[in-house]
C-alpha cells in the first residue's frame, strides 16, 4: 500500500495521516478477541493502571500470531516505508488500552522525546502508526494531536513518574499552550479499523475515559533500520534490540488466520 503525493505532503505539513477503516470488521474482531486475552493474562509485559485495569501490553507481535501478523502487515509497514526510504524493524510493540470507566490520562509528550533519551535514538526517523480495534468516539478518551507541533523540533521535557503507572516524558503547560494557540488540537475518531500514522515528534496525549466504552489501539513503532537505538535503557521488550528489516506478510493473511481458526473451532 503507498501513500499519494497528496498525503505524502499532508504528513509533511500537519505531522498525521488519518486513514478510515483500512482494516476490515472481520480483521478487526480477531484482533480484539486475541487482545482482550491477552489483557487477562499475567504477564509482565501488560501493564496496569492503579485500578488494576489494562493500560498497554507491550511486545504482543513477539507472542501472540494475529499481532505478529498485524506487525508486518503491508498496510501499515509500506507506508512508513516510503515516507522513510528504507527497510524498517519495530523499535516497539504496545496494544494501549482505555478500559471503560478506568482508562487514565497519556499526558501530552512527544514521542521521541522518550526514544532518544532513555534508548539512544539517534534522529526521529520512527514513527507510530495504529490501528483502531474498538470505535474511538469524542468521549472515550481519543488521542488529541497538536497539528504541525511537529515542526518544533525535539522540546525539553521532564521525567513524570507519578501521574500513571507508565513514566513519560512530558511537556510543561506553557509549551503546551504556546503549540496548541499556533496549531489548534484535533482528535481523530473513527470506526474500529482506522489507521493513524503520525510524526516521532508531534505533541500528543489523551484525557481519561469514564464512559462505559472501551477504547483500544494497536501501535508500531517503525523506526529506519539505520536509524536503530544506541543506547538502550529498557527492558527489550519495552524498547527491541533486534533491528532485522521486517517482510511483510501477505495483505490477505489475517483474513487466512481468523478464517483457518473458525474452522477449527467448527
Amino acid at each position: 500500500m503507498k501513500l499519494t503525493p497528496e498525503q505524502l505532503k499532508d504528513f509533511e505539513e500537519q505531522g498525521y495521516i488519518f486513514l478510515p477503516e483500512h482494516f476490515s470488521p472481520e480483521e478487526v474482531a480477531v484482533m480484539r478477541t486475541e487482545a482482550e486475552g491477552i489483557y487477562q493474562s499475567d504477564r509482565k509485559e501488560v501493564w496496569r493502571e492503579k485500578s488494576g485495569a489494562p493500560r498497554t501490553a507491550f511486545a504482543a507481535h513477539t507472542y501472540n500470531e494475529v499481532f505478529r501478523l498485524v506487525g508486518a502487515h503491508p498496510r501499515l509497514i509500506e507506508p512508513v516505508e516510503q515516507f522513510f526510504g528504507e527497510k524498517l524493524y519495530m523499535h516497539q510493540y504496545k496494544i494501549n488500552a482505555k478500559a471503560a470507566f478506568d482508562g487514565e490520562v497519556w499526558q501530552w509528550h512527544q514521542d521521541y522525546g522518550t526514544w532518544a533519551r532513555d534508548d539512544g535514538m539517534p534522529e526521529p526517523r520512527a514513527m507510530n502508526i495504529s490501528v483502531f480495534i474498538d470505535e474511538v468516539m469524542p468521549i472515550n478518551g481519543p488521542l488529541m494531536l497538536i497539528p504541525r507541533s511537529h515542526k518544533h523540533g525535539t522540546l525539553a521535557a521532564g521525567h513524570d513518574v507519578q501521574t500513571t503507572s507508565y513514566p513519560l516524558w512530558t511537556l510543561d503547560h506553557d509549551t503546551v499552550s504556546k503549540l496548541v494557540d499556533e496549531g489548534g488540537i484535533v482528535a481523530p475518531t473513527g470506526k474500529p479499523g482506522s489507521v493513524l500514522m503520525f510524526h516521532g515528534n508531534l505533541i500528543h496525549g489523551s484525557a481519561g475515559n469514564i464512559t462505559p466504552y472501551p477504547r483500544k489501539i494497536v501501535y508500531l513503532t517503525l523506526c529506519a533500520v539505520s536509524n536503530h537505538i544506541r543506547k538502550p535503557t529498557r527492558p527489550e521488550w519495552i524498547a527491541h534490540q533486534d533491528f532485522t528489516p521486517i517482510e511483510t506478510v501477505p495483505d490477505d493473511a489475517l483474513l487466512t488466520y481468523a478464517r483457518s481458526q473458525k474452522l477449527a473451532a467448527e
